[in-house]
This record gives structure tokens, C-alpha cells and sequence, in this order.
């Protein structure tokens, strides 16, 4: 009787959770909330990290917002170093090289641009790309990726020895109405937390 009460009080309360989110500008408070501003600043570097990108060579949106945001920064005189993360599923080029052949295009020049094709997690591209970028005395970087993201990804740049000036870059946006977009928030959103939770147990943060 008393499992039967927890599991019709669990299915309420997950029942209205789900209506809040839904029906309530909740999520896009917490999107707010939880977004990282941008700092921008001149660098030594501008830093994209990865996101997606489909085996025929699409990227996702965030991959491309975050992609674009990089370039135009470049293309601003922020930084004359653009460095690109993104490794490949099992077939097809990795993200890192879909946006080199982006930033080629649109003028960025091939020795003005790095890629990291191999990490496979934040924590992998800070210490990878801040190896990378120790080398060539790079202190100062900008730093793009989603505005939550950033609150995970800028601490473990800085432990990597630089300097991070976040640079956000959305392919969403804290301003919708429609039921589903606000729930596709509230996922994106407990799942940016969870490895957030994730990182600090395992003393990453």
C-alpha cells in the first residue's frame, strides 16, 4: 500500500514538473540564469569547442553557431590564432576539419588555423588544446561554447594554465513560448547540470 502511495505521488509530481516546464517561463529563467556573458577581449587565440557533426560532413546547429561565432571573432582582429575541436563518428571527416574548410572559406587563412580531432570530452579538449597551446606561448584565449557549457568548460581551460575570456555562442534561445522548445531547454539544461555534478564529484572543478 505504501509503494502504491510513493509511485501515484512520484507520477503527480513528475506529471506536474513536466506542465511546469512545458506551460511556464521557467526554463527560459533558468536558461538565463545559468548562461555564462560574454568578456571579449583581445587574445592569442580563439578556442571552439565541439559539438556534433553528422557523417556527411553537417554540422549541427550548435557546432555551426559556435563555428561561426569563432570566425567572425577571427575575422574581427581578435586573435590571430583560431583553434577548432571536433573529432568523427565512425565514418566520415571529424568536426574539426567540416570547420577549418568553413573558416577557409570565408577567409581565414589555413596557417592561421588549429584543429584537435582526438578528445572526446571537455575535460579531454582543455588539456589537450592547453598542451597544444603552451607550446606556441599562448596565454590570452577566447573561448566559445554555449553559454551553460561555459560554466564547466572556462574552469577547466584556466586549470590548463590560460587565460579564458568567454565568448557564448547559442544556437538557441532563452526566449521561447512554444511548450516543446521549453522542454528541449529544460532537457538541454538538466543535462549541462548533471555532468556539471558529474565534473565536480570526480574533482575536475
Amino acid at each position: 500500500m505504501r509503494w502504491a502511495v510513493l509511485c501515484r505521488s512520484a507520477g503527480l509530481a513528475s506529471l506536474a514538473a513536466l506542465l511546469v516546464c512545458a506551460w511556464s517561463p521557467l526554463p527560459n529563467l533558468l536558461f538565463r540564469w545559468s548562461a555564462v556573458p560574454s568578456d571579449i577581449h583581445a587574445a592569442d587565440a580563439i578556442v571552439v569547442l565541439a559539438a556534433a557533426v553528422d557523417p556527411d560532413g553537417t554540422l549541427s546547429p550548435e557546432s555551426l553557431a559556435r563555428a561561426v561565432t569563432g570566425i567572425t571573432l577571427y575575422r574581427e582582429g581578435r586573435a590571430p590564432l583560431l583553434v577548432l575541436s571536433g573529432t568523427s563518428g565512425r565514418e566520415g571527416p571529424s568536426e574539426a576539419e567540416v570547420r577549418a574548410g568553413l573558416a577557409r572559406s570565408l577567409g581565414v587563412p589555413s596557417e592561421a588555423i588549429l584543429t584537435e580531432t582526438s578528445a572526446l570530452t571537455t575535460r579531454e579538449e582543455a588539456a589537450r588544446i592547453g598542451a597544444m597551446l603552451r607550446v606556441r606561448r599562448v596565454r590570452r584565449v577566447l573561448l566559445v561554447t554555449d553559454a551553460q557549457h561555459m560554466r564547466r568548460a572556462r574552469p577547466l581551460f584556466e586549470q590548463a594554465g590560460l587565460q579564458v575570456f568567454p565568448a557564448a555562442a547559442d544556437a538557441r534561445s532563452g526566449a521561447v513560448t512554444s511548450p516543446g522548445a521549453r522542454l528541449r531547454i529544460m532537457r538541454d539544461l538538466l543535462g549541462e547540470w548533471c555532468a556539471w555534478v558529474y565534473y565536480r564529484a570526480a574533482g575536475y572543478l
